[in-house]
């Protein structure tokens, strides 16, 4: 074996070949690694799983980050399905933000991932259940106005990370805060030469949110009924919040069709607590909602789930979308 002479010892020429090919070798991962979660531009590569979440990212992150969401405008969320090129797109990304639980194909892809910085909401907040069915009979959640719940409500209203957890959480601005403080965690990990700008727009994005909760605590404070039907059972939480009763012909899922005996009940609630609108949305079917408003002579409107943003969504932005849902709320609910 050749070597070379020290003052002190013997090293041998290999040795030191190896070293310095492993030194490059992890230089040139660390380096693939880094290019490969910053896009050309600099900007940190940012993978979101729907709209939700894609806005929290744009927003924390404005200039410092490239957002791709995996799901398309129109496409029902809870249906989607990933394309290869689309889940090894995934692997190159910073940071990614998601929810755990509401996309099955997205959980086995952020799974395989490998990606480090990764944000899901599910765990960044307190998830519950919200519609239950008790006994046959379908039960909500109704705050009682001083911070908890009506004893005959709390049925069906249950906490917990279970499989059957309501997964609606950025509906309520609350929740949706506490959400936007962990995506901006998340985002500083990944990016730590932005950190400070991270901070300063998520205190930003976090004032708003409080000032849309504001908003619709005041406007639904005085209203003739607080009861309100829609396709599915997606406003849980902000009904919560608010005191509000939410009573949905389906279940979670939007496209679910309610039972004969669902229907026959609806109009009872309907008549009971003076419903005057039953709600669709812009991204399923309105023929159950339209048919059941029909026979009960009821109006119909829409109320967003803020599932995607569509060339039908009433407002270009989480924040014009809510505030177009409580102007809905306030003159079905009967505001004054």
């Amino acid at each position: 074996m050749n070597a070379r002479r020290t003052g002190f010892t013997r090293i041998p020429t290999v040795t030191v070949a190896a070293v310095a090919a492993a030194g490059l070798l992890t230089l040139s991962a660390c380096s693939s690694a880094d290019s490969a979660a910053t896009g050309k531009d600099g900007k940190l590569k940012v993978t979101a799983s729907f709209y939700p979440m894609e806005f929290l990212a744009q927003q924390i992150g404005g200039d410092h980050v490239s957002v791709t969401d995996l799901t398309k405008p129109g496409v029902e969320p809870h249906d989607l399905e990933l394309t290869p090129k689309q889940t090894a797109a995934l692997g190159e990304s910073g940071a990614i933000v998601y929810l755990k639980g509401l996309q099955p194909a997205v959980d086995d892809a952020v799974k395989q991932s490998g990606v480090k910085h990764v944000a899901d909401a599910a765990s960044l907040t307190r998830l519950e259940a919200h519609g239950t069915e008790v006994d046959g009979h379908h039960h909500t959640t109704k705050d009682n106005g001083a911070g908890g719940e009506d004893e005959h409500e709390h049925e069906g209203h249950k906490h917990g990370d279970s499989a059957a957890a309501d997964p609606h959480i950025w509906l309520d601005p609350v929740k949706y805060a506490e959400v936007a403080k962990g995506v901006n965690k998340t985002l500083a990990e990944a990016d730590p030469d932005h950190k400070a700008d991270y901070q300063k727009n998520t205190d930003a994005l976090v004032k708003k949110l409080g000032d849309l909760d504001t908003a619709y605590r005041d406007g639904l404070k005085n209203r003739a009924s607080e009861t309100f039907i829609t396709t599915h059972a997606a406003f849980g939480y902000l009904a919560e919040r608010y005191g509000l009763v939410e009573e949905a012909i389906g279940g979670i899922d939007p496209e679910a069709e309610p039972s004969a005996a669902r229907v026959k009940e609806l109009h009872k609630l309907a008549k009971d607590h003076g419903v005057s609108t039953v709600f669709f949305e812009t991204l399923a079917s309105p023929a159950t909602a339209k048919t059941l408003a029909g026979d009960l002579k009821l109006k119909t409107d829409v109320l967003d789930p803020l599932e995607g943003i569509t060339d039908k969504s009433k407002g270009h932005d989480y924040f014009e979308v809510m505030t177009s849902n409580l102007k809905a709320l306030q003159t079905a609910l009967g505001t004054k």
